[in-house]
């Protein structure tokens, strides 16, 4: 059973930046496709980013493209989300995830698709 652990979060002003980092335990991170989610307090979570297993492509919710990007470090078992231009309304609790299915990548997914979660780390983004 692989274990994600998230880092990175924390409390920032509007139009600021925060990576969060996921580390993957387990041999066989190199052939998943990793996602970011969130969940605000009183909302369902919902999609983010996503990375294919060889980190070639990305796929990302409308409402942070040109924003944030989603990076995958196959060596160091590590899939990072870069934020930048940070808003208020992206203030969730933000949750690294690995598909269900190996070498599979769709660029769009529901959390059901993922079958292994992080504990979640909170962003915060005061206006």
């Amino acid at each position: 059973q692989v274990q994600l652990v998230e880092s990175g979060g924390g409390l920032v002003q509007a139009g600021g930046s925060l990576r969060l980092s996921c580390a993957a335990s387990g041999r066989t991170f190199t052939i998943y496709t990793m996602g970011w989610f969130r969940q605000a307090p009183g909302k369902e979570r919902e999609f983010v980013a996503t990375i294919s297993w060889n980190g070639g492509s990305t796929s990302y919710a409308d409402s942070v493209k040109g924003r944030f990007a989603i990076s995958k470090d196959n060596a160091k078992n590590t899939v990072d989300l870069q934020m930048n231009f940070l808003k208020p309304e992206d203030t969730a609790v933000y949750y690294c995830a690995r598909h269900r299915v190996p070498r599979h990548y769709s660029g769009s997914y529901l959390p059901r698709d993922f079958g292994s979660w992080g504990q979640g780390t909170q962003v915060t983004v005061s206006s």
